[in-house]
């Protein structure tokens, strides 16, 4: 229900709801045998049709976890409330065995399993009550053949069952494609920036690298000096690989064929390079990883993106965590888990994750966890983020194993 309430179908939920709400009191006033007694039952009935428009009326301005239960209980209420103050009415007994239906609108699997599972609590206990105490005079025509009833009832469920089953994997379908489209377009937008100034970035740099190099060469200066120019030059042609791989982002690089990549051997010399930055904090890295884990990847582009998610994961830890890094084989992939303790994200920072220039970091650029991204998805790999403010973060990477 919350993907139909948005700003563009606001105004036809209102609409719909008003109907509903107007069916709900016509229900209450026109030929109805207890408004004349307006007995306890009766008053019953005014009170859950005013509960359920109250609901349903609030429900855009307060979508809450807790509304959604409420609404899912008053409707199974409601309906059973009919059920019994107008036995005759026979077909309130439809609507019973419908009631979880409604609960498909909220796209909520475990509000679902609970309206499925109330309800067949709920109708058991009454067809109970009709077998044992009523035993026809009002529900004369379910105690009539009450186990046919039953079997259709449970049909019912079974048919309503398997169309959650259908909606609920298209919805995820279509949110994975949804997902795939938009970090499609984020590399896109970083690919276009990377294109517009790598060639203005490099020019500077090889102009510093080649005077470097000169007085690398030049017998005039002493072997410290010339060290001390050796070592800016390695850090140019780190950055100079930096730019390349950034770049690659807008124009793939063919040249570096994927190569068979023993998964334990990287992760522990990537744990093994991290071990002293997470001793910074006080922070400790365990790695657990079978002797079967291998996929075709460059080592190269798997080294930087699983630097890039353990430190990640190191400096969201909390001093004193530790970062649990695990790697195993299921069936026909590699699944790499990165687990931290720190401070976690909510679902919103979760999905702008590889959004250029987005980053939870007070200097980060967000560029690393884009080069992550497409990294994984160059090697035909998924990256999936749980997360929760205050819990930590659990990051999977799964490649195709070979």
């Amino acid at each position: 229900m919350k993907e139909i309430i948005n700003t563009l179908n606001k105004k036809i939920y209102y609409i719909v709801v008003a109907i509903v709400i107007a069916i709900m009191i016509m229900g209450l006033v026109m030929n109805n045998p207890r408004m004349s007694e307006f007995d306890g039952g009766y008053l019953s009935h005014v009170l859950m049709v005013i509960i359920l428009s109250v609901c349903f009326w609030i429900y855009p301005k307060k979508d809450t976890f807790g509304l959604r239960v409420t609404i899912t209980i008053a409707a199974a209420v409601y309906f059973y409330t009919l059920f019994f103050l107008y036995p005759d009415t026979w077909s309130n007994f439809i609507f019973l065995c419908f009631i979880p239906a409604l609960s498909i609108l909220f796209f909520d699997k475990k509000i679902f399993y609970f309206s499925l599972f109330l309800n067949c609590l709920l109708i058991m206990c009454f067809f109970g009550y009709i077998a044992l105490v009523d035993q026809g005079p009002q529900f004369s025509y379910i105690e009539k053949d009450i186990v046919g009833n039953l079997i259709n009832f449970i049909a019912s469920q079974i048919i309503i069952y398997f169309i959650f089953f259908l909606t609920n994997g298209r919805i995820k379908k279509q949110q994975v494609y949804y997902e795939q489209i938009q970090q499609s377009g984020n590399l896109k937008i970083t690919g276009q920036l990377a294109a517009a100034v790598a060639h203005e970035i490099r020019n500077p740099l090889t102009v510093v690298k080649g005077f470097l190099q000169l007085f690398e060469q030049d017998s005039s200066f002493s072997p410290d000096r010339k060290g001390h120019f050796t070592l800016m030059i390695g850090e140019l042609n780190t950055a100079e690989q930096v730019i390349s791989q950034f770049l690659s982002i807008a124009k793939p690089e063919n040249e570096k064929a994927p190569e068979t990549v023993n998964v334990k051997q990287v992760l522990q010399s990537v744990t093994d390079l991290l071990h002293s930055y997470g001793h910074l904090h006080d922070n400790t890295i365990e790695l657990t990883v079978t002797e079967d884990c291998s996929i075709s990847a460059n080592t190269i582009e798997f080294k930087q993106l699983l630097i890039n998610i353990i430190k990640n994961a190191i400096e969201a830890s909390n001093e004193g965590d530790s970062v649990f890094v695990s790697a195993r084989r299921e069936k026909d992939e590699v699944i790499i888990k990165v687990v931290d303790q720190g401070q976690g994200m909510t679902e919103t920072e979760v999905a702008s994750l590889g959004t250029p220039f987005y980053s939870l970091k007070s200097k980060g650029t967000g560029l690393g966890m884009m080069i992550s991204f497409n990294i994984v998805e160059k090697y035909n790999g998924k990256m999936d983020f749980q997360s929760a403010k205050g819990q930590g973060t659990t990051v999977t990477i799964s490649f195709p194993a070979i």
